[in-house]
């Protein structure tokens, strides 16, 4: 079966790093689109960044463009999110997430294989 694993969250302080890697298994990764989101409490899950088939296109939401970069290797089937000068408001759990389309989906809705999240927590 699909299987997304997120890995690489953790504690940092504001202004800090920190590098989420995603591994799939269980699809031919090359042909997925793949997505970060990101659920804080209280509060839906939200876009973050996503990345085409073959990382050419790249889209970002407005709160994290100029911080995260997306990258992926379809060799290894591995997609990463860095995330640098980290702000309180980061805080949430990340989730990797798998679409099978052309163009990236920035809504949840299309994406059908998602991870168990990993969490990131940002203090002032």
């Amino acid at each position: 079966q699909v299987q997304l694993v997120e890995s690489g969250g953790g504690l940092v302080q504001a202004g800090g790093s920190l590098r989420l890697s995603c591994a799939a298994s269980g699809l031919t990764f090359s042909l997925y689109s793949m997505g970060w989101f990101r659920q804080a409490p209280g509060k839906e899950r939200e876009f973050v960044a996503a990345i085409s088939q073959n990382g050419e296109s790249t889209y970002f939401s407005d709160s994290v463009k100029g911080r995260f970069t997306i990258s992926r290797t379809n060799a290894k089937s591995t997609v990463n999110l860095q995330m640098n000068s980290l702000k309180p408001e980061d805080t949430a759990v990340y989730y990797c997430a798998a679409a099978i389309t052309i163009r990236p989906p920035v809504s949840t809705g299309p994406y059908n294989h998602w991870g168990q999240g990993t969490q990131v927590t940002v203090s002032s």
